[in-house]
């Protein structure tokens, strides 16, 4: 997910990729660098996004090289969105792009499956997705500090790990504003609990001492 606040983004993802109920990757990154402060988040096929990605990444070094200066984020946006509507039948890419830049400070572009594009406040993406609308939707303010806005992140990606099976692992995040680039992530045993998660060694304890509420 990514979602913007007054002077910038925060972007944040599982690192879990599953192959049907296997986990292939326990520690993959799902936010990708497409230039100094433009990032991608994706979801779908990892092989689809990673590949998408790379071909961005050099679209972007020669628009920035005849350009003579960074890329706008719309542009990083559009070069995406384009290429994943061209080959909309061959892709199972879900993508969101976010980062700023010095037109239009902080901005998220949602590109969900079949290659449309949004401008959106925030944008949420991927299998653990549809459990938690609800609670960003409730959660989310305009004009948010970057400190409310990262906790909005991690609690909601957080619990989309709780209650998605295909997602798990640490919690990476990614804030990009003004002053450059900070990424930072909450390792899995620190994540807080959602309501009815077991907690501790289960020989020994009670269910009712298991489920411990947030």
């Amino acid at each position: 997910m990514a979602a913007a606040y007054d002077g910038g983004v925060v972007m944040g993802a599982d690192s879990r990729t599953s192959t049907g109920s296997y986990v292939a990757n326990r520690v993959t990154d799902k936010i990708t660098p497409l230039a100094e402060r433009i990032y991608i988040c994706r979801s779908g096929s990892a092989a689809d996004t990673q590949n998408l990605s790379r071909y961005v990444q050099w679209f972007l070094e020669q628009h920035q090289a005849e350009l003579g200066a960074d890329s706008d984020v719309f542009t990083a946006a559009k070069l995406a969105q384009q290429m994943a509507y061209q080959n909309k039948n061959m892709l199972q890419a879900g993508l969101i792009v976010a980062g700023w830049d010095r037109h239009n400070g902080g901005s998220v572009y949602a590109i969900p499956l079949g290659g449309t594009i949004a401008k959106v406040p925030f944008s949420i993406g991927g299998s653990g997705s549809a459990y938690i609308y609800g609670l960003t939707d409730k959660l989310w303010k305009p004009d948010m500090t970057e400190a409310e806005c990262k906790a909005f992140v991690v609690k909601s990606v957080g619990h989309a790990i709780a209650r998605d099976g295909s997602s798990g692992g640490c919690i990476r995040t990614v804030v990009i504003n003004k002053d450059g680039v900070f990424r930072d992530f909450v390792p899995g045993d620190q994540i807080a609990r959602t309501y009815g998660e077991i907690s501790g060694p289960v020989v020994g304890t009670s269910a009712q001492q298991m489920a411990t509420p947030a």
